[in-house]
Parts: structure tokens; C-alpha cells; sequence
């Protein structure tokens, strides 16, 4: 950036200047149609601009958070950007049968759940990432780059080996960064993560990230309903009429609250 040392993100539209052969500034930013990025109460780590479309990998070895989901899924929605949860790994008979028994749940509500294998055959996803810009999303381990090696290979990204013992994986990509799959289609490869703080959605708003809640919002005895504890709730109502399942209520919740004592962390 011209005068500054940021400003730009990783997927943004610019207008550059070229001062010599290879090299030049930024002049300005265009207009962004999203910006995904994590918060916590102290700073926030911007991943990408102008998204459309979020791939969250995930992966039976090692164990996957689904907190972790359900939070990169509300901070999708509150941008308005599609959602895409690839099961890596998929040659992994038994771990892959009992994450999709998982993933089951996603897959109800709605969400596209697709199993792919990074070392055996990623085909299958490329339907998926046409007229797209995709950004790979997820902890830590789950295989993002092996991911990506295998859908651009010129991409040549470091990949490392899990801990079977400590069930995780170690970061091997530091920043984002984008590479073309197509001439329409481009995806973004960003650091994994151990947590994802949502600080910068109000309170107010972390309910819509939660799309079977939507149904019972304006149904509740008081406009300003949070949808804890308070009578005459809907979405409460639709819980223990089976409509709504405790495990999404309770990710909920758990969200809810730590963004009321702003504890939760960036990874």
C-alpha cells in the first residue's frame, strides 16, 4: 500500500501502480463483497476478502472440534457466504463412517457434507469450487494443504505429519494466500486454527448464524430474546419439541456466553 504497511488482504480487488519490472504499490482498494475474518476482544485476524464460497475441512484423524464448525459456520452466514464441509481422509473406512455419522447433523440443516480423499482422488470437488472464490478453512491437521497440493500442485504447499498421541495436527501454512484453479475459480489457503473468536458479531446477531432458529424468530414473547433462559421463547419451545437439537443449542449457548465475557481466543 502506497504510504501505508497494510490495508490489503489476501482476495481483494486493487487498483496498483508498477514502479519497476515485477514490482509496484497498491493505489486502492475496491469495494469488498465479504470479509471473513476471527476476533477476540483484543484484535482480530483477517483471512480473506471478497469470498464466496467457505470450504471447511475437516477430518476423522485427528478428531475434529465441532465448536470450532459451528463457529466458522456463523461467521460464513453473517456474510453471506456459502458453505462447503469436506470430509478429508475419506480412505479411512471406519474413522470416515463415524464423522459422517457426525456430520449427519449439518447435512440435515442443509449444509453440502462431501467426503474426499487428498492423497487418493479430489475430483470429486471440483464441481464444487467452479466460479468460486473458495477459502480452505479448519483446524490444524485436517489436511488443508495436502488438500490443495493435490487440486493445484504448483501450489507446492508444506505439509506435516499429525500426533496421534496429542490428536492434532501442527500448523504448517503462516499466512493466506491465493492461488487460480481455473480461469473463473481461485482458491484461498489460510492458517489453521485452534479456536475461532467471533467477537466482532454483536450478541444480537449470533443467532442467524444458526439457520434452524430462523422459523421461530419474531414467535418469541419478547423482541429482544437471546434465547437463553428467558419464557416464551420459541427457539427454547422448538428444543424440547425435538424441532431443534440440544447439541446446536448448546454450541449456542456456549458461544453466547463467551462472547458476553469476551474470553474467547484467536488461534
Amino acid at each position: 500500500m502506497r504510504g501505508k504497511k497494510s490495508g490489503a488482504t489476501c482476495g481483494d480487488q486493487v487498483e496498483y501502480q508498477l514502479t519497476t519490472a515485477g514490482q509496484g504499490v497498491i493505489e486502492t482498494v475496491q469495494p469488498r463483497t465479504s470479509l471473513l475474518y476471527r476476533s477476540d476482544a483484543y484484535k482480530e485476524k483477517i483471512i480473506a476478502a471478497n469470498v464466496t464460497q467457505v470450504i471447511i475441512v475437516v477430518a476423522a484423524v485427528p478428531s475434529f472440534s465441532e465448536e470450532l464448525i459451528s463457529r466458522c459456520l456463523v461467521a460464513a452466514e453473517s456474510e453471506n457466504i456459502a458453505v462447503l464441509i469436506a470430509l478429508n481422509k475419506a480412505d479411512l473406512i471406519e474413522p470416515t463412517q463415524n464423522a459422517l455419522a457426525t456430520l449427519s447433523l449439518y447435512r440435515d440443516l442443509g449444509y453440502r457434507v462431501l467426503p474426499v480423499s487428498a492423497l487418493q482422488d479430489v475430483s470429486v470437488l471440483h464441481p464444487f469450487l467452479k466460479n468460486h472464490l473458495s477459502v480452505l478453512a479448519g483446524q490444524s491437521g485436517m489436511g488443508k494443504s495436502t488438500l490443495l497440493n493435490a487440486l493445484i500442485p504448483e501450489a507446492q504447499r508444506a505439509t506435516a505429519e499429525i500426533s496421534l498421541a496429542l490428536d492434532s495436527g501442527t500448523h504448517t501454512t503462516t499466512h493466506s494466500q491465493l492461488y487460480h484453479f481455473d480461469r473463473d475459480s481461485a482458491i484461498i489457503d489460510s492458517p489453521g486454527f485452534q479456536e475461532f473468536g467471533l467477537n466482532h458479531i454483536k450478541e444480537e446477531n449470533l443467532a442467524w448464524g444458526f439457520l434452524e432458529f430462523h422459523p421461530y424468530f419474531g414467535q418469541c414473547k419478547f423482541s429482544n430474546c437471546r434465547h437463553f433462559k428467558e419464557p416464551g421463547c420459541a427457539v427454547l419451545a422448538a428444543v424440547k419439541q425435538g424441532k431443534i437439537t440440544e447439541r446446536r443449542l448448546g454450541f449456542y449457548h456456549k458461544l453466547l456466553c463467551r462472547n458476553r465475557s469476551g474470553t474467547s481466543l484467536i488461534g
